[in-house]
């Protein structure tokens, strides 16, 4: 793994305790949670997002609205 072994990897926790208290570890731990769960979904995801935002685009341009004024 790496070359990190066990006693790396417990030093390193320590110094995380040291660092942010025990108290934020779940916030850290769920919020990196979030971030590779949301990088792996846009990895694997095929790129279909694109060529849907640029149809969406020439719809709104050759539809020809304009944006309305507000009304006080």
């Amino acid at each position: 793994m790496f070359g990190i072994g066990m006693p790396e990897l417990i030093i390193i926790l320590v110094i995380v305790l040291i660092i942010f208290g025990a108290g934020k570890l779940p916030d850290i731990g769920a919020g990196m949670g979030k971030a590779i769960r949301n990088f792996k979904g846009a990895t694997a995801e095929p790129e279909k997002k694109e060529p849907e935002k640029l149809e969406d685009q020439k719809e709104a341009s050759n539809s020809g609205s304009t944006p309305q004024d507000k009304v006080e």
